[in-house]
């Protein structure tokens, strides 16, 4: 088999799972659903499960490792107005990565825990990558680069939780309503921080 077979075969396998495991998670709940009910409904090995995916967790949010990155790992040249408009580009796309999912996606998170330590983790990862672009970029200055993550990743924090409140409330058209009001919140961060 050649690699990149290899790798789509593999690619296959943990989006398989990753489906299967949501399904179940969404119709038992994260907690009554263990790895073997997993692994058996995919038709894998338990083994095969914990290989593509460490922690139970991990199998909700497959997209933990670009959640953390973005946008840091998309910032050109400014992180202030870069990361305003990646986050408008998402919210247009009306992206997983700002919080859009399913009403029985988000109701499974707020029941659960285990996954919603795991969202606040998430969030903390994104700040930390923030604050090392920032820091790095200007080495010279105190701590206004770790403050102006802060003030960014809270802010993407906050609309992220807005999306999530409003799919679980079933509300139609949630990018027409949250888009004044990521308007404003950016807003209020430029005097201090648009030169980042």
């Amino acid at each position: 088999m050649s690699e990149g077979l290899r790798a789509q075969k593999k690619h296959e396998t943990r989006k398989t799972i990753s489906d299967v495991a949501t399904r179940l998670f969404i119709r038992n709940g994260f907690e009554d659903v263990t790895i073997a009910d997993i692994a058996a409904e995919a038709r894998v090995a338990k083994m095969t499960v914990t290989n593509h995916f460490p922690r139970k967790e991990d199998l909700v949010f497959d997209i933990r490792a670009d959640f953390a990155a973005w946008p840091a790992a998309l910032i050109r040249d400014s992180a202030f107005h870069d990361t305003r408009e990646l986050y408008f580009e998402a919210l247009g796309a009306e992206h997983a990565l700002v919080g859009f999912s399913g009403p029985g996606f988000v109701r499974m998170i707020k029941e659960s825990p285990v996954l919603t330590n795991a969202l606040h983790e998430m969030h903390r990862e994104r700040e930390a990558v923030l604050t090392d672009l920032l820091v790095r970029r200007h080495p010279a200055e105190d701590v206004t680069p770790v403050l102006a993550a802060a003030h960014l990743a809270t802010v993407l924090r906050i609309l992220f939780q807005e999306v999530f409140d409003r799919t679980l409330e079933n509300e139609t058209a949630v990018v027409d309503q949250l888009w004044p009001i990521a308007e404003r919140a950016f807003d209020q961060l430029e005097p201090a921080f648009g030169g980042y």
